[in-house]
């Protein structure tokens, strides 16, 4: 689940604008925003230096953060950073303030594991993973931290669904269905050889055919042959009549 590991000092700033953003920016500080709970937006600035450290955790936009503003605790959770498309500097923050009852709508990452122990991947198959993230929602102090995907067993041809992962009862996928998390894929030079068996299957199933339908299409012909024969009786019957 969620882990509340990441503390960040801010301050509580009273002018909004751009003036006043590029102003805070030059202290070495970022304008950010907290809202939710129903509560009014708080304007803060927080120290560039810890933001930076902070999200360049891959966890950062689903682990909880305590922000520390002028003293005073505030249970948040990172929603947002914009970057300077130039130097990639932070240049602003959203954070969500939560609580226990809040409910998200995040994405988790998928990772997959004991990838020696598929039989598929042995045999040199390809996996392929559809979803390298799921988007779910739950409860923002219940975010998992990522879905394991076991390989353990798969073979060519095969797929793991996201009913699969066993997700809690609090967390529910964002898409319907029991969509495709991973699958597993025979390589070229298998498709080759099943597409080479399977046309010489063919070939020697339509080879064995010919002979019975040659046979079923001569029998009409015999007969059609003994046809005339039976039919000239009445003619030689005629001719005895004649005299």
């Amino acid at each position: 689940m969620a882990q509340q590991n990441t503390v960040l000092t801010a301050v509580a700033r009273a002018k909004a604008g751009k003036g006043a953003a590029r102003a805070i920016r030059r202290t070495g500080q970022v304008p950010a925003v907290v809202y939710g709970d129903n509560k009014e937006p708080v304007l803060v600035s927080l120290f560039e230096k810890e933001l930076v450290r902070a999200s360049s955790v891959a966890a950062f936009y689903t682990s909880l953060c305590e922000l520390d503003i002028n003293g005073a605790k505030h249970k948040v959770l990172p929603r947002d950073v914009q970057l300077d498309p130039v130097n990639d500097r932070p240049v602003h923050a959203d954070f969500l303030r939560v609580t226990d009852k809040t409910v998200i709508r995040v994405g988790i990452p998928v990772r997959v594991t004991n990838q020696k122990d598929s039989p598929g991947i042995t045999k040199g198959g390809v996996l392929n993973i559809v979803r390298h993230e799921i988007e779910v929602f739950c409860r923002a102090t219940e975010i998992p931290e990522e879905f394991m995907v076991d390989l353990a067993g798969l073979d060519v041809g095969y797929s793991i669904h996201v009913s699969a992962l066993n997700l809690p009862s609090s967390v529910k996928p964002v898409a319907q269905g029991d969509f495709t998390v991973v699958t597993l894929v025979a390589p070229s030079a298998l498709k080759s050889e099943a597409d080479e068996a399977a046309a010489a299957a063919a070939a020697t199933a339509a080879a064995a055919a010919a002979p019975a339908a040659e046979g079923a299409a001569a029998a009409p012909a015999k007969d059609a042959a003994a046809a005339p024969a039976k039919d000239a009786a009445p003619a030689k019957d005629a001719a005895k009549g004649k005299k």
